[in-house]
């Protein structure tokens, strides 16, 4: 198998922010869930401190998750964070005691949501903030206006550098984008998962990012005959077989798969790298067609 000497993909710039492809997930960080501390708190900070480490700049995280857990543990593995390292949060839902995400997507919500991650992260100014949308089930059509205008207007005052949408519709894209300029765009997208296929090519022309959530399957890890096949071919692992389709799909995909641990995240990084033939690739371009 073929990887690439450095980070799989290069770099991508979102506004002024310049990322690297690969990133990092932190919501496993949390304990069972994504509700509670993590069972291994040392471990926790050192997959964080390791993602530096092999030169990753783009940390993505939520103050939900735990909540309030990947968030500080962020905090107390990086800061004072390095100029190069960019961390990418979501305000919109929050987490109840069953360890459900009902929306909070009030002005109000917005507002709490947006102080919550500033205090746990210990910056004046947040990244990049996306408005999650829609629900668990993924997204629901209805208008984003109220929310996303009290983001833009926190933007405006400076609490945050640029904005993105998340688990959104089409139509909430561009009226997202109607509002205010948007860098990303973070929906469920992988391998046998491929709705958002024409917004990707459209973001693509509009240098606008588009972060998979779930791009192994999530909870239910992808399973496919086809992907079997390529990476016994390739000596790999399917999941990596899959990351690194996602890295050839489009120079505008940004991949932050999550781990717990910091063996994982090495092999994620490599897993990533894995440099597909067209044979190959179109091979697994029939598995979610």
């Amino acid at each position: 198998m073929t990887t690439s000497p450095s980070l799989p993909g290069g770099a991508w710039t979102m506004g002024d922010l310049t990322v690297t492809r690969f990133g990092y997930g932190a919501m496993q960080l949390a304990g069972p869930g994504v509700m509670g501390p993590p069972a291994d708190h040392d471990g926790a900070l050192a997959v964080l401190r390791e993602a530096v480490e092999l030169g990753i700049t783009h940390i993505d995280t939520s103050d939900a998750y735990g909540p309030h857990v990947t968030n500080r543990l962020i905090r107390e593995a990086l800061h004072p964070y390095p100029e190069s390292l960019h961390i990418v949060t979501k305000v919109g839902a929050v987490r109840d005691a069953q360890g459900g995400w009902p929306p909070a997507r009030t002005p109000e919500d917005v507002r709490r949501a947006v102080r919550d991650n500033l205090e746990a992260l210990g910056v004046d100014a947040l990244d990049l903030v996306n408005l999650r949308l829609g629900d668990a089930t993924g997204p629901l059509p209805g208008p984003l206006a109220e929310p996303f205008e009290a983001l833009a207007d926190l933007q405006r005052q400076g609490l945050i550098r640029h904005l993105g949408v998340s688990n959104a519709t089409v139509e909430q894209v561009a009226e997202a984008q109607a509002i205010a300029p948007i860098v990303c765009v973070q929906n469920l997208y992988n391998l046998a998962y491929r709705q958002d296929d024409e917004l990707i090519d459209r973001l693509a022309a509009e240098r606008i990012a588009y972060v998979p959530f779930f791009p192994l399957g999530g909870f239910s890890p992808l399973q496919s005959a086809a992907l079997s096949a390529v990476a016994a071919r390739l000596d790999a692992s399917p999941m990596s077989v899959a990351l690194a389709w996602l890295m050839q799909r489009s120079p505008n995909i940004l991949l932050i798969p999550g781990t717990s641990k910091v063996a994982h995240l090495r092999e994620n990084v490599a897993g990533a790298g894995l440099v597909l033939s067209g044979d190959d690739l179109a091979e697994l371009d029939r598995i979610g067609r």
